[in-house]
């Protein structure tokens, strides 16, 4: 229920129909995101493409950075003031469009620069409007019990869809070439989608009194300290490891056993991972577990740093290195991140306040990306490392002030219990 009493529209199905639902489409997502951030810079790389412009593939992070902007219009469709929720129709179109340019990049093949980016920004749009929908159905249709379960779906699905996006994909592109890779992405996106589409129709609501907003989203005070806990965590987790893939193509990997590296490897550690992660947030909570992956990180991008400036180290040490950054540190820390996130989004308007986290994320991401590929090219991959390494320890102090729950925060995770009151908003 709202505030003010008002039920919100809830699934008829489940938790575990509701979990499975939006697992699906997070892995459907990260499939996308594997596929633009992590297997097409490595494929341009093996096809002779400068670092320079390798990095300008992060130009399709914007969808994500701006999805603030149609958020509450994407919140307000999908929640109306009487009836049921309208995700599932948000999701269909979405996944539709998805699989549709997918096709269509499978046509053009990877060589197109331009208009393979420009189709690749389109799904980007479609998928971060089905990603507002979809953590808003998840904040409201999970109670507290099922939290932990929820953001395993999450965390843990979106290393599933990384793996297949970045690694199932290198391997079908190194065994078939592009167009039958993209084909069979554009395959699983859809099928990923239909266990929420088919879901049990929501029950609707009596009637939405609360207008969801931006301006309300960033009128509280937990709100502003989010966002800057989630640009500080992009900078010192992310930003490393733009140029892993084509660091590794440098150093010797051909695509099918970077494919079977990022598949087998990162699915098996970051879904085992973001599992224990899970387990050690609940433990000792969410503000530790993220300072250890801080320490963690630094350490191994200091050993890619190191490997990349020596040009020492077994072929099997830089693998250890790359799946400990890219895979298990990197699970550890977003899954206590996640725990922050869903405990600050009102259930009211979820897909906004969620969104806002997500998309301070991505835009401190994509300047990485971009910048991270200026600074290989020109001053190598050692410095590139050398500076992330810097950076995740330089975090750990304002990371663990900005991640210290309040006494309100600690209530915000039992505010969103369906079927309960909610508390009054200050």
């Amino acid at each position: 229920m709202t505030a003010t009493g008002v039920p919100l529209s809830r699934s008829s199905g489940s938790p575990l129909a509701v979990i499975l639902a939006i697992g699906g489409l997070y892995v459907g997502q990260s499939i996308i995101g594997g596929v633009t951030f992590s297997a097409l810079p490595t494929v341009l790389r093996d096809r002779g493409f400068p670092l320079d412009q390798i990095g300008l593939t992060y130009i399709a992070v914007l969808p994500w950075v701006l999805k603030f902007l149609w958020a509450p219009a994407v919140e307000r469709f999908r929640l109306p003031p009487a009836g049921s929720s309208r995700s599932r129709s948000i999701v269909l179109t979405g996944g539709l469009i998805s699989g549709i340019c997918f096709l269509l990049a499978a046509l053009i093949g990877p060589t197109s620069f331009v208009p393979l980016m420009a189709l690749f920004v389109v799904v980007a749009f479609a998928a971060s409007t089905v990603d507002i929908a979809c953590d808003g159905h998840a904040v409201e249709s999970l109670s507290t019990r099922y939290h932990g379960w929820g953001n395993a779906a999450q965390v843990g699905g979106a290393y599933l869809g990384s793996a297949i996006g970045s690694g199932l994909f290198l391997v079908l592109v190194a065994q078939f070439d592009w167009p039958l890779a993209m084909i069979a992405m554009a395959t699983l996106l859809v099928l990923l989608g239909l266990p929420f589409v088919l879901s049990p129709a929501p029950i609707p609501n009596g009637g939405r009194s609360h207008y969801p907003s931006l301006r309300d989203a960033l009128n509280r005070a937990e709100m502003r300290k989010g966002l800057g806990l989630a640009a500080l965590y992009a900078v010192s987790q992310k930003w490393g490891l733009a140029m892993l893939g084509p660091f590794l193509i440098d150093s010797g990997l051909d695509l099918g056993a970077l494919g079977m590296i990022n598949g087998a490897g990162g699915m098996i550690i970051g879904f085992g991972c973001a599992v224990l992660g899970g387990g050690l947030v609940r433990f000792w909570g969410s503000r530790s577990v993220m300072i250890i992956a801080l320490v963690l990180q630094a350490i191994a991008l200091s050993g890619l740093a190191a490997v990349a400036v020596t040009g020492g180290g077994s072929r099997g040490l830089l693998l250890c290195l790359a799946l400990a950054s890219s895979s298990a540190i990197m699970a550890l820390g977003f899954v206590a991140l996640y725990a922050q996130f869903m405990a600050l989004a009102d259930p009211r308007q979820a897909g906004i306040d969620f969104t806002l986290l997500q998309c301070m994320d991505a835009l401190v991401s994509m300047a990485g990306g971009m910048g991270a590929g200026w600074i290989a090219q020109h001053y190598g991959y050692g410095a590139c490392f050398g500076l992330s390494a810097f950076l995740a320890l330089l975090a750990t102090l304002p990371v663990s002030l900005l991640s210290a729950r309040s006494k309100r925060l600690e209530g915000a995770t039992t505010r969103h219990q369906p079927g309960r009151p909610l508390t009054q908003q200050s």
